[in-house]
């Protein structure tokens, strides 16, 4: 037999002409599971998206009109030994996706429609309304903008499991973004003279707000899907999502009369606990890649280093928001302490050392 027609017979997609690992195993599936067996979550991603280094063999069936293949390695800077090695921490696929953003839905309405039953938007400090139309307003827009960020990230996901992480974490970002839209118009119902489009006006132009503009539409023009991704969980949210979000609404609101933002609110702070766990093990595998750790870590503090001084340079200019509530609970600096302290262990969670960022 020839050497062309050895190379003809293993690209062949034939039934029988190769066979695979685990084709003969009574276990049904042709993968190595995380735990002792497979998961339902495995079962539902795993090998889900084609793979011509495993079983596609006859390559990619369709490709790019300059050559470019369905999906390819190239599309981040980071590298793996082995990509299908990912399994999201919280496990959630299709199913199980729609039912918790479901529950978040349900819970969001049932505070907002008993707040405004006991008649709670007419006693929110009037400064703090203020806040509310002006601040809480601008910052949906950079939920938005991570969400279409990671929207976009997840197509070039190269498995199954990574691009089910990445869109679960966009579909939690926009949802938030249109929570936060439809309990600002629900106050608009309650409160005299409420602003609505306030926010947007202040997200476009109030110099506070700029910087953060900045490191959102940064997220949103890098092409490697990785970064966008690192960026959005190991950098922005620490430092700028959760600081405002926690440190500040989370903190202010009980002090200005207010219990139904709070509640609204933290159901972003459990998604970004869900987005994290998925983020930090899939940057923590690919820094202790046998072949590429080493590689992978350097480049993902040289993002750090880019990305942290805009997210940075975004916090301070968020600072004036602090002395705006009449009630003030909370300080800036010990704030933005506590937002660098949790930026450092979810760095060091991953495996490298943030401190000279930070500490600029």
């Amino acid at each position: 037999m020839s050497v062309t027609e050895t190379q003809t017979i293993q690209k062949s997609g034939a039934a029988g002409s190769a066979k695979f690992a685990g084709s003969d195993s009574r276990k049904y599936n042709y993968f190595e599971p995380k735990g002792r067996k497979a998961s339902h979550y495995e079962d539902m991603t795993v090998d889900v998206q084609p793979d011509p280094e495993r079983y596609l063999l006859q390559d990619w069936i369709i490709n790019f009109a300059d050559g470019t293949p369905t999906y390819d390695k190239t599309w981040t800077a980071l590298k793996s030994s082995n990509w299908h090695q990912f399994r999201a921490i919280d496990q959630e696929w299709e199913r199980t996706h729609y039912q918790r953003q479901s529950t978040i839905v349900g819970m969001i309405s049932n505070v907002i429609e008993n707040g405004r039953r006991s008649g709670a938007p007419g006693r929110f400090d009037r400064a703090w309304v203020k806040v509310l139309t002006d601040h809480l307003g601008a910052y949906k827009h950079a939920e938005f903008g991570l969400g279409t960020a990671t929207m976009q990230a997840q197509r070039y996901g190269y498995t199954q499991m990574i691009n089910n992480a990445i869109l679960t974490n966009s579909s939690y970002k926009l949802r938030f973004s249109q929570d936060l839209t439809l309990y600002l118009g629900e106050l608009a119902l309650d409160i005299e003279g409420f602003d609505q489009e306030a926010g947007k006006q202040h997200w476009l132009e109030d110099p506070v707000w700029q910087g953060t503009r900045q490191a959102i539409e940064t997220v949103m023009g890098t092409s490697d899907f990785l970064e966008q991704y690192f960026v959005t969980n190991i950098v922005f949210e620490p430092l700028v999502g959760e600081l405002f979000r926690s440190g500040f609404i989370m903190q202010m609101a009980a002090a200005q009369n207010d219990f139904v933002t709070p509640a609204v609110v933290s159901a972003a702070e459990g998604d970004y606990e869900r987005n994290l766990a998925n983020a930090v093990e899939l940057f923590h595998l690919l820094v202790l890649d046998e072949t590429h750790g080493e590689h992978n870590r350097k480049l993902l503090i040289s993002w750090m280093n880019k990305h942290g001084a805009l997210a940075l340079l975004a916090a301070h200019q968020l600072q004036p928001i602090w002395s705006q509530p009449r009630v003030k609970a909370a300080q800036f600096t010990d704030v933005l302490d506590l937002a660098k302290n949790r930026a450092r262990a979810i760095a060091a969670e991953i495996g490298f050392d943030v401190r000279a960022t930070l500490d600029q």
